[in-house]
């Protein structure tokens, strides 16, 4: 099968998924064309079953802003008619969607008819998609799709109850590719970062708001009340500075390592012993997922996806939004015990492995059948 994919190139979740369900796909066979304005992070090599066309946007003194969505959907007529591409996965609604609607119907009108697959990830849903600004086109794109699926139940249900949606929505989670978390390394240099009697605990992420950074900090601030600990700080983003700063109102700046955007998530993962993630809210919980299956256990908030994730006394403990004192207990439950803490790594994995990409992808695969079916 000739599949195009259409997402964001960058280091959220929903561009890591695309590019990792596009690798898989390509080693069964398939030809996977991917159809975005950069190069994603994690597409380290192309090849022949693999492409990437990259969509150039013209800068136009008319225009205030350039019409991105305008650029890709004439990419995607030309690719198709060019590759003979016969599927598109669009992930997020808009613009990605209603991109993939506008080449529909260019094509229809050259007599190709080409299936379109939208997976929805949870911004374009939640935070993007319920502005009154947005909601008609979300909805639009979301109905003219031949295929709708979501990423977590929980994601569904908003997006039930925040749309006027005439589609049926089909629960395919995210995914891990377990293979690559079987570390080859045995020295994973965890003396670079901590000395042997201290824990080290890890949040990753593109922290915004939602995120609720200040937490992170805040929880990991009481652990090392009790324990030696450092915590090692992944991302980049607007709620970065603060973070920083209120290391240095708590006079923890000796103990907080703030990273940037790595490419080198799964060693960072290999000398964790406990990663944080107390957001506000998740429509899936890929970085607790990533986590779990480097054997860290997990302590969140009980939000969105993230309890279809986070399983609560097996790969970690749940908590309410914004309750730092009751994480922090959970955190030092788990680090205090030595026994405790290598029974929570061992359900960590366990749970993790039940969203192992092999058993993922035929799911796509079958989704993609339907999608030809309703064409």
């Amino acid at each position: 099968m000739k599949i195009a994919i259409v997402c964001y190139p960058t280091f959220g979740g929903s561009g890591v998924v695309a590019t990792e369900l596009g690798i898989a796909l390509a080693n069964r066979g398939h030809e996977v064309h991917f159809i975005t304005y950069k190069q994603p992070v994690r597409l380290a090599l192309l090849g022949e079953n693999i492409h990437f066309h990259e969509v150039f946007v013209p800068e136009y003194p008319l225009f205030h802003y350039q019409p991105y969505e305008l650029a890709l959907s004439s990419k995607l007529v030309d690719m198709v008619k060019l590759y003979g591409i016969e599927l598109l996965h669009v992930h997020y609604a808009i613009p990605h969607a209603y991109a993939g609607y506008m080449a529909k119907k260019m094509l229809a009108e050259e007599g190709i008819t080409i299936p379109m697959v939208t997976t929805l990830h949870g911004t374009d849903i939640t935070l993007v998609g319920s502005h009154p600004f947005y909601k008609s086109a979300v909805t639009f794109s979301i109905n003219k799709s031949d295929v709708v699926t979501s990423v977590s139940e929980s994601l569904k249900q908003d997006t039930l109850r925040l749309f006027d949606i005439k589609r049926e929505i089909d629960v395919v989670p995210n995914f891990i590719d377990a293979s690559k978390y079987d570390h080859g390394f045995t020295d994973c240099q965890r003396s670079l970062m901590a000395t042997e009697n201290e824990k080290i605990v890890t949040h990753i992420s593109n922290f915004r708001q939602v995120k609720r950074i200040s937490d992170v900090v805040k929880i990991f601030n009481e652990i090392q009340k009790e324990i030696p600990a450092k915590l090692m700080m992944v991302g980049e983003g607007p709620e970065k500075e603060s973070a920083e700063l209120l290391c240095e109102e708590l006079g923890i700046s000796n103990k907080v390592i703030f990273f940037g955007n790595s490419n080198e998530i799964d060693k960072i993962l290999c000398f964790s012993d406990l990663f944080l993630l107390p957001s506000e809210t998740e429509s899936f919980g890929l970085a607790a997922l990533e986590a779990m299956i480097s054997s860290v256990p997990v302590i969140s908030s009980n939000t969105g996806g993230i309890p279809e994730v986070n399983v609560h006394g097996v790969s970690g403990y749940l908590s309410d939004v914004g309750d730092v004192q009751d994480m922090s207990q959970n955190a030092l439950k788990i680090l205090k015990d030595a026994a405790e803490l290598e029974k929570f790594k061992k359900g960590a994995k366990e749970q993790a492995l039940q969203f192992d990409i092999n058993k993922i992808v035929p799911v796509y695969e079958f989704i993609y059948q339907k999608a030809f079916e309703m064409a």
